[in-house]
């Protein structure tokens, strides 16, 4: 059997491959491997535990926290509020467990258990595995040791979360954003009430197209990874700019004025310079993925900063941050991590400081985003190879060397196995789409004949 937990939590069709069974199992099991690693010790454990509006949330929520009720944990439930919203009550309220209840930019039918240690943090890969292992355990006949009477978990809804996350929010903002008008698209998700009400005590005008969640439509079409009707209501309300968020809102894209998207890469460059000018990019440093645009590694260093490449994965991302304590990191998608105000990607609070240089510079955001100019990519899928040999083929770093020679300084390869299926990733950036094109091909051609 494969590993349960991918790079972020347990997710897979709800009623289908995440069960009420597998979500309270999972539970059970987070809550016994933390008490074996002695985060409970000397007091009674809290969970809060929160979801997006997908209408199988409503019963894998009450599965969760059974589960953990009945293993002795005290619950929070915040009902539906964004991932990075349940990551910092976690943290501000010292609960000793956080429990995000969703599948993020995914479809409707899917959902997911994501599980924050103590602070809002993601868990290590050491208790994912533990965690795994005591459910297999208990799942195959293992009984559990159960708490009886009082020592049996209690429950309450903790309604005050929603105000206390979006004060946080405001309180961090260096800058009010009054006289802009903003276009949120809200992907029918967790951040549906949550988003427009901090851009308006912001003192932004608000107008929001996907903020009607009915449980059935979140992503459908909208958010982060549809961006047309944000592009056209823009442009229709002729509003400074637009945000999109995904279903749980640890992400955030926008679009100018014009209507042009601005992706991660321009937006990270963009809060960059904001936070260099307020002295708040530690060590004038940017943590980014392999997958980020040469033409934001180009742009940071005409600025005079550095660049960090970690592994696609913003789990990686976060990893090099809080080892080397850096501020300010990111992935092309739009999940964006400003470490002193955050655990994870806050798609909200990405969002508010990206107006927050509007506001305060007085350029529009088409502007501020010049500053990094995207570079053509082509990605090309290989399938039916061998990925293991990428990075043994003689004949393909032949290939490679060859190609990185005739982009030179302004063009950039990367070949990259898939994690989960059998074929290589092919991405050529060059400053010419026709080169891009041309040259991708031909390392596509390349790793049939090498690994095929």
């Amino acid at each position: 059997m494969g590993r349960l937990f991918g790079t972020d939590g347990v997710r897979g069709v709800a009623n289908a491959d995440l069960t009420a069974e597998m979500a309270l199992g999972l539970s059970v099991a987070a809550a016994h491997v933390l008490a074996e690693a002695g985060t409970f010790q000397g007091h009674r454990p809290t969970a809060v535990v929160g979801r997006d509006p997908r209408a199988s949330g409503e019963f894998l929520e009450a599965a969760v926290v059974a589960g953990l009720a009945s293993a002795g944990v005290d619950v929070l439930k915040v009902g539906v509020l964004p991932t990075p919203a349940v990551a910092y009550l976690t943290g501000v309220l010292g609960a000793d467990l956080g429990v995000m209840l969703s599948a993020s930019h995914n479809a409707m039918p899917d959902n997911g258990v994501k599980f924050l240690a103590r602070g809002g943090h993601k868990l290590d890969d050491a208790l994912e595995d533990r965690i795994e292992a005591v459910y297999e355990s208990h799942r195959h006949g293992e009984p559990w040791e159960r708490p009886t009477g009082s020592g049996v978990g209690r429950v309450r809804e903790y309604t005050e979360g929603f105000d206390k996350y979006v004060a946080h929010l405001i309180a961090v903002l260096p800058n009010r954003l009054d006289g802009l008008k903003i276009v949120l698209d809200e992907a029918h998700g967790a951040a549906a009430r949550v988003s427009p009400e901090a851009f308006s005590r912001a003192g932004a005008e608000v107008i929001t197209i996907g903020a009607q969640p009915d449980g059935l439509n979140i992503n459908d079409g909208c958010g982060s990874t549809h961006l047309g009707l944000l592009k056209a209501a823009v442009v229709e309300h002729g509003a400074d700019f637009g945000i999109a968020h995904d279903g749980d809102a640890d992400r955030c894209l926008a679009v100018d004025h014009t209507g042009a998207e601005v992706d991660g890469d321009q937006i990270m460059a963009v809060l960059a310079l904001a936070m260099k000018d307020r002295s708040a990019l530690r060590s004038d440093t940017v943590v980014a993925t392999v997958m980020s645009n040469l033409g934001f590694k180009l742009a940071l260093e005409r600025e005079g900063l550095k660049l960090v490449q970690t592994a696609v994965g913003d789990r990686y991302v976060l990893e090099e941050m809080k080892q080397h304590g850096y501020a300010l990191g990111g992935e092309q998608s739009g999940h964006v991590i400003i470490l002193d105000h955050a655990t994870t990607g806050d798609g909200t609070l990405t969002g508010l400081m990206l107006a927050a240089r509007v506001a305060e510079s007085g350029r529009s955001l088409k502007e501020l985003a010049s500053v990094m100019e995207r570079l053509p990519q082509v990605l090309i899928n290989v399938p039916d190879v061998d990925r293991s040999r990428v990075a043994t083929s003689g004949e393909l770093a032949s290939a490679v060397t060859e190609a990185e020679r005739e982009l030179g300084a302004t063009g950039r390869v990367l070949l990259r196995p898939s994690g989960t299926e059998p074929l290589v990733r092919v991405m050529v950036e060059a400053a010419d789409i026709d080169q891009a094109r041309t040259v991708a091909g031909r390392l596509a051609d390349a790793v049939k004949s090498a690994l095929g």
